[in-house]
Order: structure tokens, then sequence, then C-alpha cells
């Protein structure tokens, strides 16, 4: 008798879908992904869904938060360097200081893997960085989708996308409303690029000056440990103070940087001035000035430049949360839109 189940994956094979490889990946991330499971989790690994039981949460009046995400070209150097280990963790970190700006708790989280050809050792190397951040921040993680398209990626390159849960009381989410003029802005130090404007720092890096992944920069580290640097989860800075009343509002620094991120926590009638002198960022972001003939005005809108996260504070209150935090004052809000450079 012929063997039809046989014959259909031959031809999916032919197609360029290995189906028997998607079989073993999933396999082999059962482990990964059961270890981030705390009692909240209902059902086990493999279904069509993921359950999480939201009744026993201790936030009074809880509202869930939902963000999404990606970690862009950063993949692209991964790709290069063949280290697939980190942009996992860049996922999982980018949407929990989302969640953190969102004033939430980070409760669980889903990844998308999508890739020309499925590499197993790849795919467990990426929801294995995934399941260490999570366990890192407490997230359980609750399912995930890796798709096989050859028509659509290359051989041999994928994308990597997430999305994340959390939790906050209701009335936490209405401070923001509280931001005044005279308020702190506190600068969390960054870990590099984090996961935005790789598409510049490549072309300055690789296209433009002709360096190799595995070369060394000025300040004396290979480019890829360089650019592969773990994008930074503030969880065990920030989380502590969400339920701090002189906390205001979190800013995460990612595209768009400043200008495009802070006002988003601050009403229209209220700006930002920020001194330019308070800190000195990493010397990678300097190198990519100088070599790739950034101006610095441009430098501040595709950067974080060192700051991966703004705290706005009660007037009075920027020395305590800065020192609890680990960040540093950096300016103030004053009357007017959008961010001044002092």
């Amino acid at each position: 008798m012929k063997d039809d189940s046989a014959e259909a994956a031959g031809a999916y094979g032919a197609a360029g879908v290995d189906l028997d490889a998607a079989r073993r990946v999933k396999e082999r991330l059962a482990a990964l992904v059961e270890g981030t499971f705390g009692p909240e989790v209902v059902g086990g690994f493999g279904g069509f869904g993921g359950g999480f039981a939201v009744g026993g949460l201790s936030e009074p009046d809880p509202v869930l938060l939902a963000t999404t995400d990606g970690v862009g070209t950063k993949v692209l150097v991964a790709q290069r360097a063949n280290r697939h280990d980190t942009v996992g963790q860049d996922l999982v970190h980018h949407c929990v200081n989302d969640l953190l700006a969102s004033l939430a708790r980070p409760l669980f989280f889903l990844d998308y893997v999508a890739t020309g050809e499925l590499q197993e050792g790849i795919a467990i190397s990426l929801v294995g960085g995934v399941a260490r951040a999570c366990r890192a921040n407490g997230l359980a993680l609750l399912g995930g989708e890796t798709a096989e398209m050859p028509d659509l990626y290359e051989p041999g390159t994928y994308d990597l996308a997430g999305f994340a849960i959390g939790v906050a009381p209701r009335s936490r989410l209405d401070r923001k409303d509280g931001v005044a003029e005279g308020d702190s802005v506190i600068g969390l130090p960054s870990s590099g690029l984090h996961t935005n404007g790789y598409s510049l720092a490549r072309h300055i890096v690789f296209e433009k000056e002709g360096q190799t992944i595995d070369g060394e920069t000025p300040w004396g580290e290979t480019w890829a440990d360089a650019l592969l640097a773990v994008h930074r989860s503030y969880l065990p800075e920030v989380g502590p103070l969400l339920d701090d009343p002189a906390l205001h509002g979190v800013a995460h620094v990612t595209g768009g940087g400043f200008e495009g991120n802070l006002p988003r926590v601050l009403p229209r009638t209220l700006g930002a001035r920020l001194d330019r002198g308070a800190w000195e960022p990493p010397p990678i972001f300097a190198w990519l000035a100088r070599t790739g003939g950034v101006e610095e005005e441009e430098m501040l809108r595709v950067f974080n430049m060192g700051v991966g996260m703004c705290l706005v504070v009660e007037v009075g209150e920027g020395e305590r949360i800065a020192g609890a935090a680990g960040g540093f004052l950096m300016g103030t809000i004053v009357r007017g839109g959008g961010v001044q450079w002092a």
C-alpha cells in the first residue's frame, strides 16, 4: 500500500520544508519552555494555545497590558557572527522594558521565529536565549511558533519577534497624570546599542569601514561582542519602584531616541530639557559618529547614546530614585513640548 503521509512529507520537503526537523526541534524545546512555567500556567507544552491563570494576581483591579516587538537587523549581525543565543534575550528584555514603561509587571511571553530553512541548532539557540531571559525575568514562556518559509527567507536567514503580557493595578496607570513642571529626569545606563540603529551601525562598521565580525574594536573587544551585547533588562532596578508614588513615568529609549520616546510619557503641554554633559556614552557611539560622519542631532534620534531608560520622578525625589535605580540625573521637565538640550 502506498504511504500517502510519506509521499506528502516528501513533496513538502521537495518544496523546502522539513517536517521531521520541525518535529525534532519541538521535542527538544519542551524542556526549555517548561522550565519557565510556574503554578499559574495551565496545561503543558505543545498545545494550540497557552493558559495562564489570572485569578490569583496580587494587583487590585488588575489591567492586563500587552506589547510586541522584534530585534530588527541585529539578527543579521547574529547570523554574520554565527552566534544565535543572545538575540532571544534581546527580544525578551525589549518587551519587558516596554511593559515597565507601561508601569506593568511582566507575566508571560510568546515568541515567533520565521526562517527560510529550519536548522535545529540555530532554532534551539534562539529559543534557548528566549527561555533563559524569561526565567531571569520571571515570565512564563507560554507558547510560540517556528515557521519555515523558503520562498520568503533566504537559506540561513531568520527573523524573530515576541509578544509579552503584563499586569498593573488600574490606579497605577493614572500616575502619569501627575507629571509636573520641575520633575526630574533620571537616566539608566544602556549596555550598548540594545536593539536599535543597526541598519546604520552595520553600514558604517561592515560596508563603509570593511571591519570583520571577529576584528577588534578600537576599545579592545571584538565587533561581535560590541554589536551583540545583550539589550539590558531594567526589571531589577525599575520593578521595585513601580509602586513608588514618586515615579511618575518610565520611557524606554528605543527607535527614535530621546525625542521619539520621552515625550510619550509626558502631557502634551510639557517637554524635557536634558543635559548632554550629564553622562559619557560608551565608546561605540563616539566611534560611529566620527567614522560614519553622523551629526550629533541624528545620533540622538537614532541611538540610545548610552541611556536605555528614562524615569520621570517627582520634584525633590530625583537623587533618592537615582540612587535606588543605579541611574543619574540628566534633566528636568519643562513647559512646552518635545526634548530640548542644554
